[in-house]
């Protein structure tokens, strides 16, 4: 069977789609994952589908729910190298993508959750600096 590697990179998890997704192995994805952002407490998810030319509603769901439940494990997802046809047709079938940041690539996507990293970083020590503050 089929599986799309998942590469860790840091607190980051990467995954390069480089066939169309048939509905199995878009849901042996999203499983594998959801299992490995909670294995690695990863921060963020890189989506490269830029070898995909076609997008159905369901791979649009697929993509929009891992964003969800990425999200649930304090992780954001940006999916990279949407091909214009795909952009349209993903509007065209009305699907949200809830959740699905964007990037035009794997630098931009790559500079995307690192900024995010910081500014949850950022975010973290302000908080533990108030509770401390307000412990005394």
């Amino acid at each position: 069977m089929e599986k799309i590697p998942i590469l860790k990179m840091g607190d980051f998890l990467l995954v390069t789609v480089q066939i169309d997704l048939y509905d199995r192995l878009a849901l042996n994805l999203e499983a594998d994952l959801v299992n490995m952002i909670n294995k690695h407490q990863a921060k963020g998810v890189l989506i490269d589908i830029s070898a995909v030319n076609i997008v159905d509603s369901f791979m649009g769901r697929i993509l929009s729910n891992i964003a969800q439940m990425s999200k649930i494990l304090d992780a954001l997802t940006v999916v990279v190298g949407m091909q214009p046809a795909v952009a349209i047709t993903l509007i065209e079938l009305g699907l949200p993508m809830t959740g699905v940041r964007t990037a035009l690539n794997v630098e931009k996507g790559m500079e995307l959750l690192k900024r995010n990293r910081i500014l949850d970083s950022e975010e973290e020590e302000t908080t533990s600096t108030d509770e401390d503050d307000s412990a005394e």
